[in-house]
C-alpha cells in the first residue's frame, strides 16, 4: 500500500535536492519513509478547515508528500525529555486492566478507568498539581479512513498528516472552554497541555513520528481551524522545511502497551527556556505494510502547575 493514500487530497512530492533526508544510522531501526506536510499557497490563504461531526470527520487540507529518516529512539530513551525535545517516553503498565481486557472499546470504562491511571502517570511525570483529561481518541481504523465519508469517525485510523493538536491561542481557549470560571486564574499558572499516547498492541505498521521541537521553527507553523458542532479549535499544520533546515523526526520501534509517549503540545513558558510544542504524525514504515492494522489511544489532558 502506497503512503500517499493515507490524504483525501493531492499531494506533489518534494525533491531530495530541496530537502535532504539522512541517512539511517548503521545497524538502526530508522526508517526512510515520506511525511505529508501542509502544502502552503504563500498567498495569505487560511488552510482548509476540518470539520467534526457527530459521526464524520471531513479533512479536505491540502497536503505535500516530502522525503523523510525517523529515527528509532530504543537504546536512548532518556536523551529525549518534555521540557528539552517535547516528547518522552516512559515504561509504565497501564493500572486499568479492565480496559485492557476489553481492547478499549468500551467508552465508558476509558473515562472511569483509564482517564485516572493516565492522570497518575503525567502528574508523575511532569510534577503538575492538577491534571484534566479533557477527551480521548482511539485509533485502530484503516489509513485511507479520511476517504471513507458519513460515519468515518467510527473508523478513526492513523492521521498522516504532520500537526500540533492546538495553537497557542487554540490551548489558551480550551483553558477558557472548560475552566470559565477560573480560567483567568489558571492563565497566571504555568500551564501546558500534554498528550499521552499508548499503544493498545504492539507497534509495527504506521507507527507515531514526533518531532524535535527545536528542529521546528515558530516560522514552519501555520494556524488551522478544526471546527466542533458548538465551537472552533485552532491548532497548527505543520510546512516543510526551508533548507538547509531539517526537522528532525523520532518514534520507537515496536512500542508496547508498556510504554506511554507524552507530547507537548503547549507550554505557557515562552522565553526559550522549554520546548513549547512537537509536532507529530503517522508515517509508513514499508518493513510492516503487511502487518495488522495499528491500534492506539491517545489522552489530551491540560497540566497546572
Amino acid at each position: 500500500m502506497s503512503a500517499t493514500t493515507t490524504t483525501t487530497t493531492t499531494t506533489t512530492a518534494t525533491t531530495a535536492a530541496e530537502a535532504p533526508v539522512p541517512r539511517p544510522r548503521p545497524g538502526s531501526r530508522d526508517v526512510v519513509t515520506s511525511l505529508f506536510y501542509y502544502d502552503d499557497p504563500g498567498d495569505g490563504t487560511p488552510p482548509a478547515k476540518v470539520v467534526v461531526g457527530k459521526d464524520t470527520v471531513t479533512n479536505e487540507r491540502k497536503m505535500e508528500e516530502v522525503p523523510a529518516t525517523v529515527e528509532d529512539i530504543a537504546g536512548r530513551e532518556a536523551s529525549f525529555d518534555l521540557d528539552n525535545c517535547g516528547f518522552q517516553l516512559v515504561h509504565r503498565p497501564s493500572a486499568a486492566v479492565a480496559c485492557q481486557r476489553d481492547g478499549f472499546h468500551d467508552e465508558d470504562l476509558i473515562r472511569r478507568a483509564y482517564y485516572g491511571d493516565c492522570e497518575r502517570v503525567l502528574a508523575e511525570a511532569t510534577g503538575a498539581a492538577r491534571v484534566f483529561i479533557f477527551e480521548h481518541k482511539v485509533r485502530r481504523g484503516l489509513p485511507n479512513w479520511h476517504t471513507l465519508g458519513p460515519g468515518n469517525a467510527s473508523k478513526r485510523g492513523p492521521l498522516f498528516r504532520a500537526h500540533v493538536d492546538q495553537s497557542y491561542s487554540g490551548a489558551r481557549f480550551l483553558v477558557r472552554w472548560f475552566f470559565p470560571d477560573e480560567a483567568e486564574a489558571l492563565l497566571q499558572r504555568r500551564w501546558q497541555i500534554v498528550n499521552l499516547w499508548r499503544p493498545i498492541n504492539t507497534v509495527f505498521k504506521d507507527p507515531l513520528a514526533v518531532a524535535d521541537a527545536r528542529s521546528v521553527p515558530d516560522t514552519d507553523l501555520v494556524e488551522a481551524a478544526i471546527v466542533y458542532r458548538d465551537h472552533e479549535r485552532r491548532s497548527w499544520t505543520i510546512t516543510a522545511a526551508k533548507p538547509p533546515q531539517q526537522h528532525k523526526w523520532y518514534y520507537k520501534h515496536a512500542q508496547t502497551p508498556d510504554e506511554a509517549l507524552l507530547i507537548k503540545c503547549y507550554d505557557s513558558v515562552a522565553d526559550g527556556s522549554v520546548a513549547r510544542r512537537a509536532p507529530h504524525s503517522a508515517f509508513r514504515d514499508p518493513a510492516y505494510d503487511d502487518a495488522e492494522p495499528r491500534e492506539s489511544i491517545e489522552v489530551r489532558a491540560l497540566l497546572f502547575f
